[in-house]
């Protein structure tokens, strides 16, 4: 027979329970806002945030916009009504939020820009991102060993593609890069055919490979009908196998026109395969898996009144206000590192690829 001690004791235990299962399950939801899943570069964002964030317990509200500006804010402002104590961004266009990220400033929220920054607004609290000026700078990098450029003389003939102009981050892209190719333009040992440079000219809106896929085959009958292009400055993959289709379609990779070097960012599979086949030349990798763990440690922060950690704090101006953020180191991939840097970190597995 159970004593009244013992049922006490059985009626506090319980009550401790559950207090603690109440306690598990009031951590607050975090609203994820991505801009597309026509890249598989923001699935993998998307998995990877909300993992790591349930398993700290979190709730997680994972939208994606499909690249539609309105969709996005409306998204957004579903989040902010739904109560997110949270909003982790990556924008479709940094400079279309200001008045939904005031309603949400207004309720306290703590607003983290992910990956693209977050311009024109002063209710952006932190940014979680790459070192987007060194993705550039590796880009050339890969270009001008693809070109063994220090050792040869030339001239050499390259064009010159840039991301999306909405995004904060194209521009950081292609001052990185032109940072190392310049003076090879100035000296004249790389020629730009088209003279087509800065970002006005060399835009991909929407990062749209059939867009660059286009602007590819213009610059090719239009200034290389009697020589080659040598190299091409592409900021992502999926620009990259837009512009690779091009030069296949008028003979590069094949007889006596080998494919010229063509760079390229985020290391999706469709490009590993070009690179393994010898076309891309090298791509970028960045590990979201990183990128989901700092977002995370800084929602954490935030919320629990803690010092958020970051280790930039004069680089991002958005327009308004120099942004504090924590930026990754970025690394360049070729056929020489793939397997040791994608399959060795676990990011990809080996059988993909066959």
């Amino acid at each position: 027979m159970t004593s009244f001690k013992s049922m006490l004791s059985i009626v506090a235990l319980g009550s401790l329970l559950f207090a603690g299962g109440a306690q598990a399950q009031t951590k607050p939801t975090v609203g994820i806002a991505m801009p597309t899943k026509a890249s598989a570069r923001w699935i993998d964002d998307g998995n990877n945030i909300v993992k790591v964030l349930q398993e700290r317990g979190y709730n997680t509200d994972l939208q994606y916009a499909e690249d539609d500006i309105p969709n996005q804010l409306s998204q957004i402002e579903n989040m902010v009504t739904k109560g997110a104590k949270v909003l982790v961004i990556a924008s479709i266009d940094g400079t279309t939020l200001s008045d939904v990220l005031k309603q949400a400033k207004d309720k306290g929220i703590t607003i983290i820009a992910y990956d693209r920054l977050i311009r024109d607004t002063p209710n952006v609290d932190y940014y979680a991102t790459f070192d987007n000026f060194q993705v550039g700078v590796l880009q050339a990098q890969s270009i001008e060993q693809g070109l063994k450029l220090k050792e040869s003389k030339g001239p050499f003939n390259i064009e010159l593609f840039g991301g999306s102009p909405d995004d904060n981050n194209a521009y950081f892209f292609y001052n990185g890069a032109m940072s190392v190719l310049q003076p090879d333009i100035d000296s004249g040992k790389l020629v730009v055919a088209s003279k087509q440079m800065g970002m006005d000219k060399v835009s991909t809106l929407r990062w749209d490979g059939a867009t660059a896929q286009a602007r590819m085959d213009n610059l090719l009958s239009a200034f290389y009908t009697t020589k080659r292009v040598d190299a091409v400055l592409s900021p992502y993959d999926g620009l990259s196998i837009g512009i690779l289709s091009s030069l296949k379609g008028v003979g590069y990779g094949s007889g006596n026109m080998p494919m010229p070097i063509v760079s390229g960012q985020d290391a999706e599979v469709p490009s590993i395969k070009s690179m393994l086949r010898g076309e891309q030349y090298s791509t970028i990798f960045k590990d979201t898996r990183d990128l989901a763990r700092v977002t995370a440690d800084m929602v954490d922060a935030a919320l629990s009144g803690k010092t958020v950690t970051v280790n930039d704090t004069k680089t991002y101006n958005n327009g308004v206000k120099v942004v504090p953020s924590y930026l990754l180191k970025p690394v360049v991939v070729d056929k020489s590192n793939w397997e040791q840097v994608l399959i060795g970190s676990g990011y990809y597995k080996k059988e993909q690829f066959n």
